[in-house]
This record gives structure tokens, sequence and C-alpha cells, in this order.
């Protein structure tokens, strides 16, 4: 008798096992550029300085790259600064420059920046719900604003590689944090590739490819290889049939 009750619990288990592989899983949350926008987190000239999880020039490029995203998809932005007369220090020209009439919120005491109520309204009416975040630093400005505007009903996307902090421990324990608070993490390009969907689409290939040959020059390097090896490449001896 105690084989069968034993075969008849595995058949059990070995169903339920197949049940819940056979069910969907959960819904695959995507970028929308029509329903997007970017905030800028306190992405300053100070506070740049105490960022440890980044390599300084990686991480300036990163800074740059956050705030471009929202000029590659025309999507509106909104920039906010934390006492920028103190240490902390003003945004980056390079960043400030890209977008001149956009809402700028100087806070001066709040520290997650949707306890400021100009920042909130500024964000309101741009009435999109999906918002791509980056802060200085990332268990303070992102993860403290990004779990507030996952509390408010939005969906937040913290740009991982544009979020820096003093060390990689309190980086991952923000990251863990948010993730359980239903914050999508991803680095620029996956929101790039998102945003765009298709490389025929406009933007596409002719807007996308020279953005990233100045922000991920990784990627960039590779179109430019393909462009020299059309318009002058030869093949050597032995790589014809490879």
């Amino acid at each position: 008798m105690a084989p069968l009750s034993m075969l008849l619990t595995g058949l059990l288990v070995l169903t339920s096992t197949v049940f819940a592989a056979l069910q969907p899983g959960p819904p695959f949350i995507r970028l929308d550029k029509s329903d997007a926008m970017v905030v800028v987190a306190d992405l300053q000239e100070g506070l740049y300085q105490i960022v440890r999880d980044f390599d300084t020039v990686t991480y300036r490029n990163n800074m740059i790259a956050h705030a471009a995203i929202a000029g590659l998809f025309n999507l509106p932005i909104v920039l906010t600064t934390s006492a920028e007369t103190g240490p902390n220090g003003l945004l980056p020209k390079e960043i400030s420059s890209m977008y001149p009439s956009a809402p700028l919120i100087r806070r001066n005491g709040e520290v997650d920046a949707w306890d400021n109520s100009d920042f909130r309204s500024a964000v309101r009416a741009q009435n999109k719900s999906q918002i791509i975040l980056a802060g200085i630093t990332t268990d303070v400005c992102t993860e403290f604003l990004a779990l507030s505007l996952r509390a408010e009903g939005y969906t937040v996307f913290a740009n991982t590689e544009a979020s820096g902090t003093f060390t990689d421990k309190l980086a991952a324990d923000a990251k863990q944090r948010m993730k359980d608070g239903g914050v999508i993490l991803q680095g620029m390009f996956a929101i790039v590739m998102d945003l765009m969907r298709d490389w025929r689409n406009t933007p596409g290939s002719l807007q996308v490819l020279p953005w990233l040959d100045t922000y991920l020059p990784a990627y960039g390097y590779v179109a430019r290889g393909h462009e020299a090896a059309v318009q002058n490449g030869t093949l050597a001896p032995g790589e014809a049939g490879l």
C-alpha cells in the first residue's frame, strides 16, 4: 500500500509541476515611447564625485546618455536638483544645455524628489504613465523616488547604468529593494532598444546608430566595422567560405 501511495503522490507532484509550467508567466511590460518620459534626478557635478561603483569616464558618459534618451525619442523630460547652490553642484552643462526649456525643479531640502510639490506637478503635467529614471545616489535619489512613483501607480524603469552610489553593495541593496517594489531595472541599451522596437522604425537605424556610436561606442564600432568592410574591405586568403 505504501508504494501505491508514494506513486500517487509522485504523480500528483508531477501533474502540478506540468500544470504550473503551462501557465502563462507574468506580463512583459514594454516601454512605449508614446507613454514614456525621462527624469533626471540629482545627476549633479558635486554628487558625481562620490560615485564609486563605476569608473569616472564610463559613468560621466552614462549620465549624459540617460538625458539624451529623451532627445532621441522626443520624450518629455523633467530635471531636478538637490541643494544645487551647495556642494552637490549643478547639473552638468552637457545635460542642462540639451533641454533649456524643460522643467528644472531646484529642491532646497526634500531628499525624495516626490516630496516636492513643484516636482510632482511637473511630472503629472507630462501625462505619461511610464518613467525612465536615473539619479545619484542609487540608494537614495533613485530608489526613494522610484518607490514613491510606484506607490502613485507609475511604471518605473530605473536606468541602472546611469544611477551611481558609494559602493557595489549599496547599489545591489537598492536594486533589490526597487525590484521588490515593482521597479523595472534596465541598462541604457535595453531601454533604447525597447523604445525603438524595430530598426525600421523612426527613430530607427538612421537615428539610433549614430546615437549609439556616441554613447555606446562598443556597439557603434560594430556598425563602423561593417561600414569599413563594405566600402573598403577585401577578403584575405582563407576567409572565403568561412
